[in-house]
């Protein structure tokens, strides 16, 4: 039984499936070659007049069942996907299909679980209980790895005069997880410096059907057989998964007491340790740094001067970077929202229907039926011409005062940007330290540099970037 009406007209949905099987493959062909991720949606809310419609969502035949889903593209139907109450979030992280539990120890991690699921409860307390711990180390240790980065990204410029920001970036940001949880340095493990290479490839075989790998054109029939078509064995990256759960296991013994203490196996706790830090954790930094620097070097130098100018005056007024100090940066605040409105790290949610729903856009409502899975494509979502002035545009500005009303429609975190994470919700536990460490690496940036520029290349996932020029600070 469908809820009551709401104000605005009742359509029906538009779009299609296409036959089966072919449909899919035809969509999955758009989707990846044919027409690429934007036009692929771009030109369907154009040809239905409708920003929420019916298609189908990469990988199809024959590593996901059923590939159709509805898709909601704009600010007010998105956030349907966080409703727990009317949405279910089993095994649906990475959309239409699951990877094998081989992947993860045999156990549907945290991240697969939906909240109605008892382990749930138990394993996301496990994990925000441990980042509240860990409160004040957040600071410190992020700014020691920070400066080793910056170190290498120094000589790399000064011998080769220009350097790649993302390599030494995995290797911080994977040092910075490492001893974050397991209060080592990953040097001292048997991983030493092939940690962040041993996550890329085990959190890459899980999401290579999601993405395209960069072969020629011509070669796009070859590459979707062999990517998009047949599940990934998990025996490609046994051996690396093995030594990453075994360092996590070895170093970690405080972590799992604690996760002893909310009755969960040291088994199960290790494996789900492994998911969050590196695939949640390092994988969302992997993405997201260099998004960010990309953002903000292409911002220019007024914005540059503007950012050092904040950054530095507070800092010199507080006696350092502190918590308050970050808090009075309202421009450096602004700038990491926008960067997380403009290219949001995860631009994909799913979930599906637990009862009969009626969603709302801007100018319609749609019915939904008990178990139809909705997908929502993030970047259209939070550059809603109806909700964002200029909303391709990079402004830096954009959250300052009056601004900070718009912060509701800022989904990064699986949830609004206003709201969070609990037990109940599948908002990310991470979120407001992924925001945090953010606002510290453009601090860091703006306290050694006045202004730099930057290459952008696109990866499968996220962007290469590398730093053309670094200007040193000429104040402090």
């Amino acid at each position: 039984m469908f809820p009551p009406r709401s104000a605005v007209p009742l359509k029906p949905i538009p779009g299609s499936y296409g036959l089966p099987f072919f449909g899919a493959i035809k969509d999955r062909l758009d989707y990846f070659y044919n027409q690429g991720k934007d036009e692929f949606f771009s030109s369907r809310v154009e040809k239905y007049k409708s920003t929420v419609f019916k298609t189908n969502m990469p990988p199809g035949p024959f590593i996901a069942q059923n590939p159709r889903v509805i898709a909601v593209l704009d600010a007010i139907s998105f956030p349907i996907l966080f409703d727990t109450s009317k949405i279910e979030k089993f095994n649906v992280l990475d959309g239409t299909y699951l990877p094998s539990l081989s992947f993860t120890g045999g156990y549907r991690v945290c991240a697969y679980l939906d909240p109605s699921e008892p382990n749930h409860t138990s394993l996301k307390s496990l994990f925000m209980s441990v980042l509240a711990s860990k409160h004040k180390d957040f600071v410190p240790l992020f700014r020691t790895c920070l400066s080793q980065m910056f170190i290498d990204i120094e000589d790399e410029v000064g011998s080769k005069r220009t350097a790649n920001f993302n390599d030494p970036s995995d290797a911080m940001s994977f040092n910075f997880v490492f001893r974050l949880f397991c209060e080592k340095d990953p040097s001292e493990t048997k991983l030493g410096s092939e940690g962040p290479a041993m996550v890329d490839k085990w959190v890459g075989l899980q999401l290579v059907p999601l993405a395209t790998i960069g072969l020629p054109k011509f070669l796009k029939y070859f590459e979707d057989l062999l990517i998009h078509t047949f599940p990934i064995p998990f025996f490609l990256v046994k051996s690396d998964y093995k030594k990453l759960y075994d360092a996590f296991y070895a170093s970690s013994s405080s972590f799992l007491d604690k996760a002893e203490s909310f009755g969960i196996d040291r088994d199960e706790a290790c494996h789900n340790l492994v998911f969050v830090a590196g695939f949640n954790a390092y994988g969302g930094m992997k993405a997201w740094f260099p998004t960010l620097i990309k953002w903000v070097g292409k911002a220019g130098e007024k914005l540059h001067s503007q950012l050092a100018n904040e950054i530095r005056t507070v800092v010199k007024e507080e006696g350092g970077v502190t918590f308050q100090a970050l808090e009075k940066m309202t421009l450096t605040k602004s700038v990491v929202f926008e960067a997380l409105r403009i290219e949001p790290g995860v631009p994909f949610q799913y979930g599906k229907a637990k009862e009969d729903i009626v969603i709302n856009s801007h100018d319609a409502a749609y019915e939904i039926k008990k178990g139809e899975m909705i997908f929502g494509y993030q970047p259209f979502a939070t550059k809603d011409p109806k909700i964002f002035d200029h909303p391709e545009e990079f402004v830096g500005h954009r959250f300052v005062g009056e601004g900070e009303n718009l912060l509701k429609y800022v989904y990064w975190s699986n949830g609004r940007e206003t709201e969070d994470p609990t037990v109940g919700n599948k908002q990310c536990p991470g979120k407001d330290l992924m925001v945090l460490l953010s606002r510290l690496l453009v601090v860091e940036l703006f306290l050694r540099y006045d202004t730099f520029t930057v290459e952008t290349a696109v990866l499968p996932f996220g962007s290469s970037v590398t730093f053309t020029s670094l200007i040193k600070a000429t104040s402090t």
